[in-house]
């Protein structure tokens, strides 16, 4: 049946359900009239292109489970693609509902056709990554029409969300550089926006073009995730000026593409001390209108090249917990290389623990429900069981049989003084026994 509606937001403004609305709402346990409210009033996005026909729709924002976003692709140091889908089906098998294609290097558009071809979870991408493998232009060379051309490559394959830069516009350069900081400009498409902008002496394109970038991204359905290209790189950066002005600029924009009926994301912090992410997420949803928040992190600390995962998923479960709506994954080569298919899996895991127990915190329809089975579960020493509620239980069930115990129905760890076991004992009038193994 052909649409009568460009966009989701322009559907649900006119009051009309679409399919993805309908699939959002089954998964989300929520009333279909609400969400429809929800995406019209733009605090919920649901990122679908009119051409990635293999998605299954997800729901970003108010009241709805915390999603999680996998990157991978290719860079000039690590060209294999086959290890690129090896993780996209790590992030298909862990529940990842969205993978953005940050391919930096070549023709990458025939990796990116083929994932979008199968890939039941939202595509996402960063079009200046792309421009210069694209165009094989150097930097300075690319005009703004050329960046515009290949946001509308990315969005006719059919990416369902694509990061644009275009809050770091000439006046928040020149406050960047009057104020300082420690670690400059962190964001890759934010570092070589500035670039060009410095080299030519023109306007951000993606700013002075913006109403064009957005008529593209009306025509495919295509989200903009307002990227946060002053967003801090380390904990002396965060909350200062540079991060929170070019967080004004993307309130208004994010009125401006609502607007236009075009889906909004907006990004948010990078490095950030536990004691200013509750306030800054506040800050955003303020600044931003209630626009879906989409974190990096927050990494927590500076200190642990290696297990960027754990302190990801700390600051990502706090951000979620007080309003962030979408976690982009780390993984422990974050800040040393490119993620092997170990390090993507660890990644994801840790971001959806994060996720998970944000989702507790919040009180989200059903979220607790795995949680007290596996609480049954253990009650019971009913080890199957407990896998099937573990969140990965490959590994739960391999660590498990890697030291068997010679208790029944223990683990290794306790045995005969299993607390669980010698409380069920007592509750069945039994005799507990550590030595005989008797029970009476």
């Amino acid at each position: 049946m052909k649409r009568n509606y460009h966009t989701q937001m322009e559907a649900a403004k006119r009051g009309i359900v679409t399919p993805e609305m309908t699939v959002v709402a089954q998964k989300e346990r929520i009333d279909i009239n609400k969400l429809v409210g929800l995406v019209a009033s733009g605090q919920v996005a649901i990122p679908a292109n009119i051409r990635h026909t293999a998605l299954s729709a997800e729901g970003i924002g108010a009241g709805l489970r915390t999603k999680i976003n996998v990157n991978l692709g290719i860079s000039g140091d690590a060209k294999d693609y086959a290890v690129e889908l090896q993780k996209v089906e790590a992030a298909h098998k862990f529940g990842a509902e969205a993978i953005m294609d940050l391919s930096n290097y070549g023709k990458t558009n025939t990796f990116r056709q083929k994932l979008i071809a199968s890939s039941k979870a939202m595509i996402g991408t960063v079009p200046m990554y792309d421009a210069i493998g694209y165009l094989e232009k150097e930097l300075d060379k690319i005009s703004a029409e050329d960046f515009l051309r290949v946001v509308r490559v990315h969005a006719e394959e059919g990416v369902d969300f694509v990061t644009v830069h275009a809050g770091i516009n000439r006046r928040a350069v020149e406050a960047f550089k009057r104020t300082g900081r420690k670690m400059n400009i962190v964001s890759r498409g934010g570092s070589l926006l500035f670039a060009w902008m410095e080299m030519t002496g023109n306007e951000n394109p993606f700013f002075e073009y913006y109403d064009d970038v957005l008529k593209i991204l009306h025509e495919y359905d295509v989200t903009i995730s307002l990227g946060d290209a002053l967003r801090p790189g380390c904990l002396a950066d965060s909350s200062d000026a540079g991060q929170i002005g070019e967080l004004i600029e993307l309130g208004n924009l994010t009125k401006r593409a609502w607007q236009k009926d075009v889906q909004v994301l907006v990004e948010g912090p990078g490095h950030m001390a536990l004691n200013e992410i509750a306030a800054n997420m506040l800050l955003q949803k303020k600044l931003c209108h209630n626009a879906p928040f989409y974190v990096l992190g927050p990494l927590v600390t500076d200190i642990a090249p290696g297990y960027d995962h754990i302190t990801s998923a700390i600051g990502g479960a706090i951000a979620a917990a007080n309003g962030a709506d979408f976690l982009c994954y780390v993984t422990p080569a974050e800040h040393l290389r490119l993620p092997d298919l170990n390090d993507v899996k660890d990644g994801i895991i840790a971001s959806k623990i994060a996720a998970h127990a944000a989702d507790i915190a919040k009180g989200i329809p059903g979220a607790r429900d795995i949680d007290d089975k596996m609480a049954d579960a253990r009650r019971k020493l009913d080890w199957d069981a407990m896998f099937d509620c573990a969140i990965d239980p490959e590994k739960a069930r391999a660590y498990y049989e890697s030291l068997p115990p010679t208790e029944k129905n223990t683990c290794s760890m306790c045995g005969k003084m299993c607390a669980v076991k010698t409380v069920n004992t007592i509750l069945d009038n039994k005799r507990v026994c550590l030595f005989d193994g008797d029970e009476k």
